[in-house]
């Protein structure tokens, strides 16, 4: 799987910069729409039309057939909700999951926002949700195997008495949204390669209240946590340089 690897220029990797920042502003501008009563599809509008004004491509709309230009995940829902008519509660959490093209590259990106004021787990579990991929971000330095971002991660979930969804991981990405090699949030026996300068990943953890399991539901995108706790969900894309890490989108967001 190491030989797959499609480590990119620092030309590529500036490029790949602009298309972050691309996804960073419409995620920002739908982050300032989040609020009770707006519905997914009004924040899906939102993100469309930053990315196609700033002269990109929303990375996810069409692809393998999905309609929308974000994946709007509710409470339970772990990632890959379609947006549409569902209007948002007092209490709810959204993750945001999105992406830009910009000359020919990708970026990748997700948030896990409140929606008004929501109860302190559900906020403890956003919180160590983001702090598990800055813990595993640490992992991500060259000459490292890639199993230690995904040790990082789960110990850091793990210890705070959440989850790890094993179904669903992280991954590389450049001219292809989906690149190798993949990034699980928890350690697995299988391919490790060694982290080398020109790397490009999307680092995603998603991390449950409850338990692990997820299923997927009839619309064949959306997946939840079989015990209907919720999920949260936080990815950057991440270049690793000759001067070190460089997240390619916002992570003050």
């Amino acid at each position: 799987m190491a030989d797959m690897i499609k480590l990119k220029t620092d030309a590529e990797i500036a490029m790949m910069k602009a298309s972050g920042e691309v996804a960073s502003r419409a995620m920002l501008a739908v982050a300032e729409k989040i609020r009770p009563g707006v519905s997914t599809a009004e924040l899906d509008k939102v993100a469309y039309h930053i990315i196609t004004r700033n002269g990109a491509v929303p990375s996810f709309k069409g692809y393998r057939g999905f309609p929308g230009s974000i994946c709007a995940s509710v409470n339970e829902e772990v990632v890959h909700g379609i947006p549409g008519s569902r209007r948002l509660e007092e209490g709810d959490i959204i993750s945001i999951d999105m992406g830009a093209v910009l000359n020919g590259f990708h970026s990748d990106m997700a948030r896990t926002f409140a929606v008004g004021a929501v109860d302190s787990e559900t906020q403890r579990l956003m919180d160590v949700t983001k702090s598990s991929f800055f813990e595993g971000l640490k992992g991500f330095t060259e000459d490292n195997r890639l199993m230690e971002i995904s040790r990082r991660i789960q110990e850091t979930a793990e210890s705070a008495g959440f989850s790890v969804v094993r179904d669903l991981v992280g991954h590389g990405i450049g001219r292809d949204l989906h690149e190798s090699p993949d990034v699980p949030n928890f350690v697995l026996k299988g391919p490790n390669p060694r982290l080398n300068v020109g790397l490009v990943l999307a680092i995603e953890p998603m991390i449950n209240a409850g338990k692990a399991a997820v299923e997927w539901c009839e619309d064949g995108w959306t997946v939840v946590t079989a015990d209907g706790k919720p999920s949260a969900h936080y990815e950057n894309t991440v270049a690793l340089t000759g001067n070190g890490l460089v997240i390619l989108t916002d992570s003050h967001i």
